[in-house]
């Protein structure tokens, strides 16, 4: 008791410094924050075409029949338990993904030349992809060129797996289409056996894919400059509705026998989005070298996140691995499809009934959810703060927030911020 008095009495009370106090607040993630300002708008008429997740005709999320009908088997399947998965995840998914990505007749999947492992949907495997090139591919590799625009969190995912990131030309903003000449010349000039980018179907944000017979060009350059290919594909089947022409530039890489890397999401094309359901393929020589290399992946994998989430897995695996449920998932990835076409064939055709200065039909000549308006910044705040229309300020739109309710709200609102 004393000693307690007399250290009370004696010693200055000090307060702890504040650990956390020189932290600054970080600015919103500029396509969350989007859907963050759409939920807290009071506007009845408020429209979201910010976020890339898909809606119905009604403008309500959807969950595809037969993932439903999964779900509800495995939920009665008493012979499934959750215990950990492995660290690459389930094995069945590896030859049902290859194939999806590649073909049944895939020189590599055949040749058991694929390294495959689950990863955290598209971004969790870029991630994995990032870290294995940085510590095991030569210094080159260490820098990726990504395309001019892409998808917002590729740079950050790719700095944060300590690479270098550059940008490669690709939208021609004058002509509202791919700049290929610019883009072919750019990567001819860069050194050999850097890592490349290239959106494998559906280029976010703008849209707008090679043709084949250009993808036969990059392939050919690919090969001459001898770069480390990595192939980012989430929308496969969702852009034109059927996965074999959208998994086009994937099976053109297969069949050249080249080594490349694939990182494939199933967010958009089997609604998985918060399943957060991916893979990570590497195309090796040899299936000796294709053990090496998952036996590394999964040694990125292990202190990352231990072990990959069994849900999405199982439903996937459930989905690609049956006959009747592999159909029923193409028929609804097909109808999805075909109103995302019937949305960009609709507002174009309005926007033209309306008379709006400029040209729009580079919104039908692109493919998949998302379109790269040609919308100023200026006419984007416009649409944003006087219509409680949500779209990021580049002028990207994701289709899928449009239905016959409110296309023509949209239009309206448009023409008057074009017009402004």
């Amino acid at each position: 008791f004393w000693l307690k008095e007399i250290y009370s009495s004696h010693t200055p009370v000090v307060s702890p410094p504040d650990m956390f106090a020189h932290i600054v607040e970080a600015p919103p993630d500029p396509i969350l924050g989007t859907a963050i300002a759409f939920r807290a708008d009071t506007n009845p008429k408020k429209v979201n075409l910010g976020i890339g997740a898909y809606r119905d005709n009604s403008g309500s999320p959807i969950v595809f029949d037969v993932v439903r009908k999964v779900e509800q088997e495995h939920a009665a399947d008493l012979k499934c338990f959750k215990e950990y998965a492995p660290i690459d995840g389930d094995p069945r998914l590896k030859v049902l993904t290859q194939k999806l990505a590649f073909g049944d007749d895939s020189p590599s999947v055949k040749e058991e030349r694929v390294a495959s492992t689950q990863a955290l949907s598209g971004t969790g495997a870029l991630r994995v992809v990032g870290e294995f090139i940085k510590k095991h591919l030569p210094e080159p590799s260490h820098t990726v060129y990504v395309s001019d625009p892409t998808w917002g969190n590729h740079i950050a995912i790719f700095e944060c797996s300590g690479m270098k990131v550059q940008k490669y030309p690709y939208w021609d903003p004058e002509g509202k289409t791919l700049n290929f000449a610019g883009m072919m010349e750019f990567l001819g000039g860069v050194p050999d056996g850097s890592s490349v980018l290239l959106h494998a179907v559906a280029h976010n944000p703008t849209g707008i894919d090679p043709t084949q017979a250009q993808w036969d060009q990059i392939l050919e350059l690919c090969k001459k400059k001898k770069f480390v290919i990595i192939l980012d594909c989430a929308y496969q089947g969702f852009a034109s509705g059927d996965l074999v022409t959208d998994g086009y530039a994937m099976q053109l890489m297969d069949k050249a026998g080249i080594e490349f890397i694939l990182a494939q999401s199933f967010a958009k094309n089997m609604g998985l989005y918060g399943e957060r359901f991916g893979m990570v393929h590497v195309v090796s020589n040899t299936p000796a070298a294709a053990r090496c290399v998952l036996s590394q992946l999964k040694l990125v994998v292990r202190p990352m996140y231990s072990s990959p989430p069994i849900h999405g897995g199982e439903l996937v695996a459930r989905i690609l691995g049956d006959d009747a449920n592999y159909t029923a998932w193409k028929t609804q990835l097909k109808e999805t499809a075909e109103r995302i076409l019937k949305m960009r064939q609709m507002l174009v055709k309005g926007l033209q009934d309306k008379g709006t200065p400029g040209t729009w039909t580079h919104i039908t000549d692109q493919i998949g959810m998302f379109s790269f308006t040609g919308l100023t910044a200026a006419q984007c705040t416009t649409l944003i703060d006087e219509f409680s229309i949500y779209l990021l300020k580049n002028g990207r739109i994701s289709l899928a927030g449009l239905n016959e309710g409110n296309i023509q709200y949209v239009v309206d609102a448009i023409d008057t911020a074009v017009r402004k």
